[in-house]
């Protein structure tokens, strides 16, 4: 509930600060920038790189997000995952029941190098003006990924043994604000 109320006052503060902004510049940001956009590597995976699905604590993952993201983050408003390939379907298969759960597509064109091409279209197609998304990708890229978006204060490497954690951005007033939380869905899982 916490979270929530958060994301709502910080949507509220994004409006007061672009109230402040001139026009134009309120103009350009409204019709292209999201409000929110959050980042969460796909859940849990093989030993090894020859299955390209999820474990079963993978699956688990997966169906709690369904229940996590939307009460303890933000409600997306579009779902982005990796396009599926031979070598992986895991991000596509972590954000399957939160999309079910919302009544979503899951948007999955771009392949896990791609990312660049996906920040540019979520900064700029008046689509996700104002929108939340959330988009699943593979650990390598989301650091390139979030510095694509605008996140300087985005670590610059993801470590490859951790599955449950959630970046968030915000974009208000022009400037991206970065957080790196917890997703706290399933026992075990980090608090902070």
């Amino acid at each position: 509930m916490k979270r929530l109320i958060s994301c709502l006052a910080l949507s509220a503060l994004g409006l007061l600060s672009a109230l402040n902004t001139p026009t134009s510049a309120r103009a350009d940001s409204a019709t292209t920038r999201p409000s929110v956009i959050l980042i969460i590597r796909h859940a849990e995976k093989p030993e090894s790189d020859d299955d390209p699905n999820l474990t079963s604590k993978g699956y688990e993952r997966a169906k709690a997000l369904a229940e996590v993201i939307p009460k303890h983050f933000c409600t997306p408003d579009f779902i982005w995952a990796t396009a599926r390939s031979k070598h992986s379907n895991r991000p596509f298969e972590t954000v399957t029941p939160l999309a079910k759960a919302l009544h979503l597509t899951i948007l999955n064109q771009y392949a896990d190098a791609d990312f660049a091409k996906l920040a540019h279209d979520l900064l700029t197609d008046p689509t996700y003006g104002g929108k939340t998304i959330l988009v699943c990708w593979h650990h390598g890229e989301i650091p390139k990924l979030a510095a694509a978006l605008g996140a300087k204060d985005a670590p610059s490497a993801w470590n490859p043994k951790v599955f449950d954690r959630v970046w968030v951005l915000r974009f208000v007033n022009g400037d991206v604000q970065f957080q790196d939380l917890p997703q706290k869905a399933l026992p075990g899982d980090s608090e902070k």
